[in-house]
């Protein structure tokens, strides 16, 4: 197992951002809304145990449909809170534009240390003092305002309202809360998921890989500095407009925001929860710099990108529709009946990532 396999599979199956069921009992949720199931019949169609980008619930009485997602941005905005909390904001409104609805409102809760609090704002912000020289010093005051700019404005960017949210100056961790909960309006006839549904199926990805967004390679010990993914707000509006040009030809099969652990984690997730594998080729995935690693590319977390599946015979005609916002898109790979996934550069394997590791690798990746 190389370093990358590791850090991978690491984000994969241990880390709880990818693992909430390791510390959350989803069952008891499944029996409860089985109760409610009794009062709004077949209403709740993607609940928490589907492991998708977001819920979907038939609102009673109707045929409109409503995707809903919150995501969390806390750490990154120790160093980034500006574009971190911009990223939050747009990354939930990617994982509901996912299940195939465009957002129509969000409700975001900020905590925050009293405001006239001193915080550190930079690389050296988890230690509490800078020894790079490259932070500053503010109140928590300025920053709750460079976060509540961030939500603002990639809300301003994707059209979407700001309906409220909460907010608490309670907090006396390093680690400011942001919370970004989006509401979005099904497109699709019926909500699009994640899991791969054929072998033999294409990859489209949709968007540009940067080196930003480098969380999973700074755990793993691969490279020395963080730095959280930085807010694309044209090119967010641009993916979300051609991500539902795209879902108008009715011939996605599977679809998913690329977030934590980037293409990497998009790509395994949807082979393993559908019980199939693929093989991508990361030579042809669309890039933002030349001086890009194969790693970097596989898990770096830029904003502003999907991950779409798609039968052979109807490629020409979704690429067709990913590019009609000037936006790139192209086809990386494609979905197989193994059951692992295969990541290549140039002829060169970059990782092998099963779809089941052992219990010996799962023992390994934990400690």
């Amino acid at each position: 197992m190389n370093r990358v396999e590791k850090a991978l599979m690491h984000a994969l199956f241990v880390h709880l951002h990818h693992n909430i069921d390791k510390a959350i009992d989803f069952n008891e949720f499944k029996k409860l809304n089985q109760k409610v199931d009794a009062t709004w019949p077949g209403a709740l169609l993607v609940g928490p145990d589907a492991n998708d980008d977001a819920a979907v619930v038939k609102i009673p009485g109707t045929e409109t449909l409503v995707a809903a997602k919150m995501e969390s941005h806390c750490s990154p905005c120790v160093p980034r809170p500006y574009d971190s909390a911009a990223t939050g904001a747009g990354g939930a409104m990617r994982d509901v534009v996912a299940m195939g609805a465009r957002p129509i409102f969000i409700l975001d809760f900020i905590g925050t240390r009293p405001l006239e609090e001193k915080v550190i704002v930079g690389p050296c912000g988890f230690e509490g003092k800078c020894t790079c020289g490259n932070c500053q010093e503010m109140t928590s005051k300025e920053r709750l305002d460079l976060m509540l700019k961030g939500v603002r404005d990639m809300a301003a960017a994707m059209d979407v309202f700001v309906a409220g949210g909460g907010f608490s100056t309670s907090f006396s961790d390093i680690v400011p809360a942001v919370v970004i909960a989006v509401i979005g309006k099904q497109i699709t006839d019926k909500p699009l998921t994640k899991p791969a549904k054929s072998a033999g199926d294409k990859i489209i990805i949709l968007g540009e890989t940067g080196t930003d967004g480098n969380d999973t390679l700074y755990r793993a010990g691969l490279v020395s500095e963080m730095r959280p993914a930085i807010a694309l707000f044209a090119e967010e509006r641009a993916v979300m407009e051609a991500s539902i040009a795209a879902f108008r030809t009715g011939k996605i099969k599977a679809c998913s925001d690329l977030g934590a652990a980037g293409i990497g984690a998009a790509v395994c997730e949807s082979a393993r929860f559908g019980g199939l594998g693929a093989r991508v080729d990361l030579a042809k995935v669309p890039v933002k710099v030349e001086d890009i690693t194969p790693e970097e590319i596989l898990i770096c977390e830029t904003q502003a990108r999907m991950a779409f599946q798609v039968a052979p015979g109807d490629v020409d005609e979704v690429l067709a529709a990913l590019r009609s916002q000037g936006t790139r898109a192209e086809v990386i790979g494609e979905i197989t009946d193994e059951d692992r996934v295969v990541f290549e550069y140039q002829g060169r394997t970059i990782a092998t990532i099963p779809n089941r590791p052992s219990p010996e690798i799962l023992e390994m990746l934990r400690k």
